[in-house]
């Protein structure tokens, strides 16, 4: 079976989903709302392919720039697809309301209300809600099996392709970050552990990653990554991870600095990125270090 990067451009960073070409065809992650006409579907007439004939949305995660198509791929599958995705990220994918953070003030929350607005295409109930553990079949002798990989979100997912190694982990490997230049994570605790299993367990053969991440010396690998590319961005994403646990140790505390309350981490860490771009991992990550220690 093979497989065929789907490439969406969007704001800062391309945003990329994989066609399984299967007996029962699949599209791993969905873009936004502009994705599957203005990128999908051309893509595929290319390959010869029609997106009329997909038949399975796999969603890695929650997240507007994975999710934002989901609906309008649906629609162009005539609602025959059948979407899936875990169960602790559906409410991403039934309310656009879901992804306004219950911690910013009402400014910042009216503006991701607004940008959910504008890229997510429409709220859905999902088809089929996975804890980790599931296989499902794409028709003749093609099947995927889902793994529970959280961290970047409590949904983050891994699709595996039984017998071929290939893996779709969405945002779950993030390396040294993508167009913010830092890693993005909810729960850093779950974050190392997946990261540990992908490595240990799941061993890819290819990796399928949701964008072009940065090395520690700046340049970005690929989305599609071979078995010696896969164990090294694994192993790049603990060592990175280590020095932010570490450096998330340090002091905390209000300053003028835009880092603030975590100016400390981002000077010990080297970090001069824009801290503010949403979404911003920098905060996210940070704050999950916090949740950690409360």
């Amino acid at each position: 079976m093979n497989v065929h990067p789907l490439y969406s451009p969007w704001g800062r960073f391309g945003l990329y989903s994989f066609y399984l070409d299967a007996p029962e065809p699949a599209i791993v992650d969905t873009g936004i709302a502009s994705s599957p006409a203005e990128g999908m579907a051309p893509a595929l007439e290319q390959l010869g392919r029609r997106i009329e004939d997909v038949r399975w949305i796999l969603l890695t995660h929650g997240h507007i720039d994975h999710i934002g198509g989901a609906y309008a791929l649906w629609e162009l599958t005539g609602r025959r697809a059948r979407l899936v995705i875990h169960e602790a990220d559906a409410p991403l994918l039934r309310s656009r309301r879901a992804h306004v953070r219950e911690r910013d003030d009402a400014g910042k929350a009216a503006a991701q209300l607004a940008t959910a607005e504008t890229v997510i295409s429409g709220e859905m109930e999902p088809t089929l809600l996975v804890k980790g553990g599931e296989t499902l079949s794409l028709g003749g002798d093609v099947t995927v099996s889902v793994h529970a990989i959280p961290g970047h979100t409590a949904g983050s997912v891994a699709y595996v392709v039984d017998g071929q190694g290939d893996v779709f982990v969405g945002d779950a490997v993030q390396i040294h970050g993508a167009a913010n230049h830092f890693p993005g994570y909810e729960n850093p605790a779950a974050y190392r552990e997946s990261l540990r299993y992908l490595r240990d367990t799941v061993r890819p053969r290819h990796l399928y990653l949701g964008h072009p991440y940065r090395r520690t010396d700046g340049t970005a690998y690929g989305v599609q990554l071979n078995a010696d590319e896969a164990r090294a961005a694994l192993q790049e994403s603990l060592d990175i991870e280590a020095r932010v646990a570490a450096a998330a140790e340090g002091p905390r505390g209000p300053s003028d600095s835009p880092y603030s309350p975590f100016a400390g981490a981002a000077g010990q860490l080297g970090y001069r990125g824009d801290p503010t771009l949403e979404p911003s991992p920098f905060f996210t990550t940070m704050h999950g270090y916090v949740k950690d220690k409360a």
